[in-house]
């Protein structure tokens, strides 16, 4: 894989549209990426991350899409990113836009922008047509990851060699490094083996409890059945016992429930005999008690029989005398309806003349004329409340246009006035942002300008420490150096002291030592030396970090110089004052503009109403005006008829109903008079009704007929008494003739209670011995039912049993416990294994940055409190040929060992991947740390890595790498935004 081209825009701190071009960048295999600290050098790794992954790595990958935008971009300026590359014979431009909020092109407030991406074939392997580019996200992202051969995070890892991650990596426990190898090399199928063994284990676990309490439960409701207590460990022998001692008990309920049934019966047909004997006697008893008492009662009813007959003959006698008495009441009703019609109709003004029925017809003829009258009077009503109606309308709506005239008049000059105080507010508002950005200038610039008298002081004051580092580091040096020499000019002596008689000499192997040498006074150890090159490494160290603070508060005060321009504090400060000043002015009146812009919207539609309203209300004037001359004529004229048809009556109306009242007085008293004579006729007819009745009947006169009628009541009561008598008499009679009472004597006395208590005592007694005999049966079935089912349950919980211990030990063995002695799981054992290789890829690299010196060595044995094992890293040190833990290693060797092992790593992962060759990698940071020497070798290293045609990109600050490489790009920070800025030589 190697990059061509880099476009940015609106992007991390670049404002604008950058251009990295990493043909020219790296036409010498070696380019350097330095700018100030927080400029934007990191970003443009991000940048070359994102137009692949669409994601930023390491902390920054938390950074939400918008929060990728530059703030001090303009709101026209889109934030893209597009990387021109090769990867596979493949020439791919890909670019990609995050998603974020950018102002609306109309009206207020924000919309979202969202997240693009494309892919586009520039070239193809062996000059084949490119395919069609991609749009889609989705699709941009999963074919990128398939020509690259590799996920986001091992990208990350292998072409971007981030430092920082390494060296903690280095010092790391075995938690973390383990979290790092899985994002690396995908181990995730091995932890999911770990965990499949681990939830069988549970699963299978609980499985054989459940079994286990199952069988538990069984037995305990075998033991319940059976009605005794369940053992501690119930086995086979207990349960064959308590099947056979249930088996007995059921066979000896049951034949004692047998003999109980046997004689509950013979119990119960005695009673029944006795019962059936004593109902006979209870039955002739009643009945020859019922037909003595009937023979006392015969006058009496003989008596009710004879006054209802009279009744019954008397009943059509007492109808006629009824209709009589009806018909002499309707006579005085009539002669009372006629004169009460009569006095009505004089009250009228009937003169008493003979023609009724010409006098009703004539005045419901007149009331007929008058029909019409009556309703066109009730439409003068209403006509002249109509005429005070329109009178106030058009009174009201003369008052509304005078108003409405006078507002229209006012309008104009409000206009004009709130045009003018708008156009002052956006004049004002469209300084305010000029304004905020010069304030927000000075404001920073002021600040720059009065720290930079105590940046120069720091400056100085780390030059000072800078330099007394130095010197205490070379002290330091020379005393190591002067030490080793004294040590190897002595080593003769030390030899000599680890002799022994009869012991082969180290050096020349000789068993013989004739004249050993000896030590001088003054002589150095190996402690000594020791001693002296950690206070070397000490020192080492404090100067590396003497010397980063000196260049890191050179390049402050330089940035502040840079950034001032010549301008003093006191002039800095003059004019943010004057600026403030008018930039409260403007805000002020800027603040005015939306109660300006209110009001002119109220007063514009407050004009098109009150015309609206005033061509309206002229309208309604006129109108009613009209209405109103129209209508008066009409009511003076209909007041003319109408005066004329009332008459000496307040209105037509009042005439009209006199007619129909007198009409209708005349037509009742005609049907009274005809009423009065019909109810006379049926009085004479009546009379002779009743005199034919009573003789037809047998009565000798009216007196006597109505003397033996009775209410309709009583005649039923008197039915009912001689029926009841008689009925009670035949169903006495009727008892005593049945079969079955033949020769039972009414004083014959039966002992049922005796029989009774018997029986009731054998049913209790049978009902006993058949609970019983049904409990014990069913107990026995129910213990016979679970017994099997425990039976089953012992048989299935042996093998399962079996099936657990065997899961159990291979998951401890998988898991790192149990019989896997080195305590390391699968998914360890394969990064382990992983992590080996990379050992030795970066040991290559790690011997020749430190002259053969130090060695990675991986390490499984276990960590200290029962800590996993399998992924240590430490380091040999050849010099002493002891193995150190890599967190003893000094600053700038950490580097080293850092660098080697993200080389090493990279080559790893790469060849693992089966992704496309690397031919442009960066190494982010970390230089700074390196004294000269060390620096030499690093970059012997680099120059082999692009030896094979490979671009190396280095991001540091550090000022001899400036010298070293003259293909530089430089990222500069300003207020306004960070550019771009390219140099060769």
């Amino acid at each position: 894989m190697r990059l061509h081209r880099l476009e940015l825009s609106a992007f991390g701190p670049y404002p604008r549209r950058e251009v990295v071009d990493f043909d020219a960048l790296g036409a010498d295999g070696l380019f350097l990426l330095h700018g100030d600290t927080g400029a934007g050098k990191t970003t443009l790794l991000d940048a070359v991350a994102f137009a692949l992954f669409g994601r930023v790595p390491g902390a920054r990958e938390t950074l939400k899409a918008g929060e990728l935008r530059c703030r001090l971009a303009d709101a026209d300026t889109p934030t893209a990113v597009a990387l021109e590359l090769t990867v596979q014979g493949h020439r791919l431009r890909v670019a990609r836009s995050p998603e974020y909020e950018r102002p609306k092109k109309r009206g207020g407030g924000t919309t979202r922008q969202p997240a693009k991406a494309s892919l586009t074939w520039v070239a193809m392997p062996e000059g084949g047509a490119p395919p069609e580019g991609l749009t889609r996200v989705d699709e941009v992202g999963r074919t990128v990851q398939r020509l690259l051969g590799m996920s986001a995070d091992q990208f990350f890892q292998v072409v971007l060699l981030p430092q920082g991650e390494f060296a903690r990596f280095l010092r790391s426990e075995t938690t973390q490094r383990e979290q790092v190898l899985e994002r690396l090399f995908g181990t995730e199928r091995f932890l999911d083996v770990e965990r499949w063994f681990e939830e069988r284990r549970r699963e299978r676990g609980r499985e054989l409890r459940d079994q286990q309490r199952d069988a538990l439960e069984l037995a305990a409701r075998v033991a319940q059945a059976a009605g005794e207590e369940r053992p501690e460990e119930p086995d086979t022998t207990w349960l064959d016992t308590l099947l056979e001692r249930v088996r007995e008990e059921a066979a000896r309920t049951v034949a004692a429930a047998g003999a109980a049934r046997a004689d509950q019966e013979a119990a119960e047909a005695e009673l029944l005999e006795r019962r059936e004997l004593a109902e006979r006697v209870r039955r002739v008893r009643q009945a020859t008690a019922e037909l003595a008492a009937l023979a006392e009662r015969q006058d009496e009813v003989a008596a009710w029989q004879v006054e209802h007959d009279a009744a019954r003959r008397a009943v059509p006698a007492v109808a006629a005398r009824r209709a009589l008495d009806r018909a002499e009441e309707a006579v005085d009703q009539a002669r009372q309806e006629v004169e009460r019609a009569t006095a009505h109709a004089r009250s009228l003004g009937w003169g008493d003349d003979g023609d009724l029925r010409g006098a009703a017809a004539r005045s419901r003829e007149q009331a007929g004329e008058l029909a019409g009258a009556v309703a066109e009077a009730e439409r003068q009503r209403a006509d002249e409340r109509r005429l005070v109606e329109l009178a106030d309308r058009a009174l009201q709506g003369r008052q509304q246009v005078e108003q409405l005239a006078k507002l229209a008049g006012d309008l104009p000059a409000l206009v004009e006035e709130a045009r003018a105080g708008l156009d002052r507010a956006r004049a004002a508002a469209a300084l305010l942002p000029g304004l905020d950005a010069r304030r927000a200038e000075l404001t920073a610039a002021l600040r720059d300008a009065r720290a930079v008298p105590k940046a120069r002081e720091r400056a100085e004051l780390a030059a000072t420490r800078a330099s007394e580092a130095v010197d205490a580091h070379q002290r330091a040096r020379e005393r190591l150096l002067d030490l080793r020499q004294r040590r190897l000019d002595g080593m003769a002596a030390e030899l000599a002291r680890g002799l022994a008689p009869g012991e082969p000499c180290p050096v020349c192997g000789s068993a013989e030592h004739p004249e050993p040498a000896r030590a001088t006074e003054g002589g150095v150890t190996d402690a000594d030396e020791r001693r002296a090159q950690s206070a070397e490494q000490e020192a080492q160290a404090a100067r590396e970090r003497a010397q980063r603070a000196q260049h890191e508060a050179e390049a402050e005060v330089a940035a502040l110089v840079e950034r001032l321009a010549g301008r003093t504090a006191d002039a800095l400060a003059a004019e943010l004052s004057a600026v403030d000043s008018e930039w409260a002015e403007a805000s002020a009146l800027a603040e005015t503009a939306a109660r300006w812009e209110g009001e002119l919207r109220d007063l514009d539609q407050a004009s098109r109403r009150a015309h609206a309203q005033q061509v309206e209300a002229e309208r309604a004037v006129s109108a009613a005006e009209a209405q109103h001359r129209e209508l008066t004529e009409l009511v003076r004229q209909r007041a003319e008829r109408l005066e004329r048809a009332r008459g000496e009556h307040v209105d037509v109306a009042a005439r009209r109903d006199h007619l129909l009242a007198l009409a209708n007085t005349l037509d009742a008293l005609l049907a009274a008079r005809s009423a009065l004579d019909a109810a006379g006729q049926r009085v004479t007819e009546q009379a002779q009704a009743l005199d034919e009745a009573v003789a037809a009947a047998g009565f000798p006169d009216v007196a006597a007929a109505l003397a033996a009628a009775r209410p309709e009541g009583v005649l039923a009561d008197l039915a009912e008494r001689v029926r009841a008598v008689r009925d009670r008499e035949a169903a006495a009679r009727d008892v005593l003739a049945q079969p079955e009472l033949a020769g039972v004597a009414p004083d014959l006395v039966v002992d049922v209670e005796s029989a009774r208590e018997a029986a009731e005592l054998a049913r209790r007694r049978c009902e006993e011995a058949v609970s019983a005999a049904a409990a014990a049966e069913g107990r026995g079935r129910a213990v016979a039912g679970l017994a099997e089912r425990l039976r089953a349950a012992w048989a299935d919980l042996g093998p399962a049993q079996t099936e657990y211990a065997e899961l159990a030990a291979l998951t401890d063995v998988v898991n790192g416990r149990g019989q896997n002695h080195r305590k390391i799981s699968l998914r360890s054992y394969v990064l382990a294994a992983r992590l080996e290789e990379v050992a030795v890829a970066a040991t290559t690299r790690l011997q020749r940055m430190s002259q053969g010196r130090y060695s990675f060595v991986h390490s499984d044995v276990a960590g200290p409190r029962g800590t996993r094992g399998g992924l240590g890293l430490d380091v040999l040190d050849d010099y002493s040929g002891q193995v150190r833990p890599a967190r003893t290693l000094s600053g700038g060797e950490s580097f080293l060992a850092s660098l080697s092992l993200a080389l090493g790593l990279a080559d790893v992962v790469a060849a693992e991947t089966g992704g496309a060759v690397l031919d442009t990698l960066f190494v982010d940071e970390g230089f700074g740390t390196l004294d000269a020497g060390a620096l030499d070798l690093v970059m012997d290293t680099l120059d082999e890595l692009r030896a094979g045609g490979r671009v190396v990109g280095l991001v540091s600050h550090v000022e001899e790498l400036r010298q070293r490489i003259p293909v530089r790009l430089r990222v500069r920070k300003a207020r306004t935004g960070s550019t771009l800025e390219l140099r060769t030589g």
